[in-house]
């Protein structure tokens, strides 16, 4: 589950870096637009990934108090 989540992370940070590099929404381009019905289930996904990848911050901060 994490690395589906990093993976769909990343894809948002692609897809954000390239909104913000060139105005371009990647996501949107391939799907139909950002109000597609399918472009909106990506971002959605993409959302959800991102709160789940922030228990990663809690998983190292566990890790680093069991190894001491």
């Amino acid at each position: 589950m994490d690395i589906t989540a990093l993976i769909l992370v990343i894809i948002g940070a692609v897809n954000w870096g390239c909104i913000g590099l060139f105005g371009f929404d990647l996501v949107g381009a391939l799907f139909g637009g950002q109000g597609a019905v399918i472009s909106r289930i990506i971002f959605t996904v993409v959302g959800i990934a991102g709160l789940w990848a922030i228990s990663f911050f809690f998983k190292h901060r566990m890790a680093a108090r069991s190894n001491g």
